[in-house]
């Protein structure tokens, strides 16, 4: 069967269970305006209504569409133009959010960098984007100080983890004397700009992901993929401009999922930020009880903790109507959820989040609306629902790219607005991911009768560690930086308190005589610390005919490692 006509089969099965009230196209609330042009109208529109709100700091819309504009103005002072790229090297944080929309005011190009990185990560990744200016915190600048010089950075603005927070003890960005650098309070200054017209498939964000192979690629965005994004997922959950979005944040927002929840559907609805630095269940409660939080998401393992905080019954969680789970180490079922039910509310209904991924925007396939008799938990592995309105999904054999037949499993594709255009500088790893219109995701799926997606697995490689995608050929490279290391090969273990752990097996170049111990120390001062591999030093490899490693002959060993007792 040609895929169209599949198509046409599977959206006639999934107007019978979409759910009621949500639309099979998307509907653009402001219509297709930037989210700068967002922010704008809702300044008008709502000037004194809250947009972000982070520790004692309220930023209502008047404020942020100020800031973004003198931020925007500070930037052109220093030369950023269409098409420059800046990195934004913070974690959350109002700064983060002011400065990602000055970038694309400026129709430049937002890279939103990882604070967690080590040296040899933030050197590719900047030089890899070829970002000329970076925006960062005081107490992560001396790590980009040492890379800069790898990189074309040559401005750097500074500003500090509690400059915007509101609180009496916040401080302004601490700075080594004479450092060439600029401060926070210099571009919240400037004069204002408004930046040249939008145009909204210009490339305006490259959001890093690993592959299977290399190093992180950079998937190209638009700000149309953004827009589309918060007004698919709006529509798929029944929620409309105006009608008083609340969401709380505190995943990272430099990651797209967070970009997502923390910054483009409040920002598109005219709704606020709840943005939060890191998980902290008792200020979460506190958070939802005093914002009237309407959503979040969180790990299973959040909201547990959240059931036994002592004082639960203090706080009225009945705002959050929509409180959305990631399954990554524990899974959420239906005994979890009815636990929750019973004791924030029956309106208060747990879901798994979504389906997707980077290069997708990640929000492609949801199971609102389709929980009845707890019908997405006691699925086969993961339900994932329908697709949101505007995206298809289709399942095709992972060999000749032809759709299997329903309940077949096969490699799930994804159609949509929000498809990236392609790998930053990739050409050969674009083709071989987009072809016809069409991303290959690498996932196994299925689809059962209904229409609705069901998510089997990763492709094989990636290891989870909570929740974080850990790549095993990055790692590998990684390894191979290190001068006594002459071959790495990476491999999963399972592990009760982060799911899974990344395990390497290394053999050294001759001559040499670096340890396990010392490989590990190197490690961590070279990744981010949930991509530290446990070590073992091995004199050789199980070979394929072809020569190739048998990783499949190492992973009992991994696990032994993970738990040797």
């Amino acid at each position: 069967m040609k895929i169209e006509e599949h198509l046409e089969d599977l959206r006639a099965r999934q107007v019978r269970v979409r759910p009621h009230g949500t639309p099979s196209e998307v509907v653009y609330p402001l219509g297709e305006i930037s989210l700068p042009e967002h922010v704008a109208h809702w300044a008008v529109r709502c000037p004194d209504r809250p947009a972000i709100v982070f520790e004692e700091r309220t930023v209502t819309y008047r404020e942020l569409d100020d800031l973004i504009r003198r931020v925007a103005g500070w930037l052109d002072s220093v030369g950023v133009t269409a098409g420059d790229r800046v990195a934004v090297h913070l974690s959350n944080s109002p700064q983060f959010i002011v400065v990602m929309l000055a970038i694309l005011r400026l129709g430049a190009v937002h890279v939103p960098v990882n604070p967690m990185f080590r040296s040899t990560e933030l050197a590719y990744e900047l030089d890899d984007s070829g970002a000329e200016v970076v925006v960062t915190f005081d107490t992560l600048l001396p790590l980009l100080e040492s890379v800069r010089r790898q990189t074309a950075v040559r401005e750097v603005l500074v500003t500090s983890p509690t400059e915007m927070s509101g609180a009496p003890g916040q401080s302004r960005p601490a700075v080594p004397e004479g450092a060439s650098v600029h401060r926070w309070a210099q571009a919240v200054a400037h004069d204002p700009v408004d930046g040249p017209p939008t145009d909204l498939d210009a490339l305006a964000a490259l959001n890093y992901t690993g592959g299977t192979t290399g190093l992180p690629k950079g998937c190209m965005h638009t700000q149309r993929h953004m827009i589309y994004t918060a007004a698919s997922s709006a529509g798929a959950t029944r929620r409309n401009a105006d009608s008083g979005y609340v969401g709380l944040c505190y995943i990272p927002v430099f990651w797209i999922a967070g970009e997502n929840l923390g910054i483009l559907n409040p920002l598109v609805l005219g709704g606020t930020s709840v943005l939060m630095a890191r998980w902290d269940p008792a200020k979460v409660l506190r958070a939802i009880h005093t914002h009237r939080v309407s959503t979040m998401v969180g790990t299973v393992e959040n909201y547990l903790e959240l059931l036994d905080q002592p004082d639960l019954s203090s706080f009225d969680l009945s705002s959050l109507t929509d409180p959305m789970a990631m399954s990554f180490i524990r899974k959420l079922t239906p005994e979890i959820r009815h636990r929750w039910a019973q004791t924030v509310g029956a309106d208060s209904l747990l879901r798994e989040a979504a389906y997707g991924m980077t290069e997708t925007h990640t929000f492609d396939a949801t199971p609102y609306g389709m929980v009845e008799d707890d019908r997405d938990l006691k699925a086969e592995p993961v339900f994932c629902g329908v697709p949101v309105p505007g995206t298809d999904i289709a399942v095709v054999s992972f060999e000749t790219g032809e759709p299997v037949e329903i309940g077949e499993a096969g490699e799930i594709v994804v159609r949509s607005p929000s498809v990236m255009t392609g790998y930053w500088n990739k050409p050969e790893a674009t083709a071989k991911q987009l072809r016809d219109g069409w991303l290959h995701t690498g996932d196994n799926g299925r689809i059962d009768e209904d229409g609705c997606l069901h998510y089997l697995g990763r492709d094989k490689d990636m290891i989870k560690v909570k929740g974080m995608s850990v790549f095993p050929a990055e790692v590998e490279m990684l390894l191979g930086r290190h001068p006594d290391v002459h071959t790495a090969a990476v491999v999963p273990a399972d592990d009760t308190a982060r799911g899974q752990v990344p395990v390497a097996f290394v053999r050294l170049r001759p001559g040499t005589a670096t340890d396990a111990s010392a490989l590990r120390a190197w490690a961590s001062e070279n990744m981010a610390p949930y991509k530290v591999p446990l070590v073992e030093v091995v004199h050789e490899f199980p070979m394929t005919a072809t020569g190739k490693i048998r990783k499949t002959e190492l992973t009992d060993r991994a696990q032994q490692l993970a738990n040797p007792s």
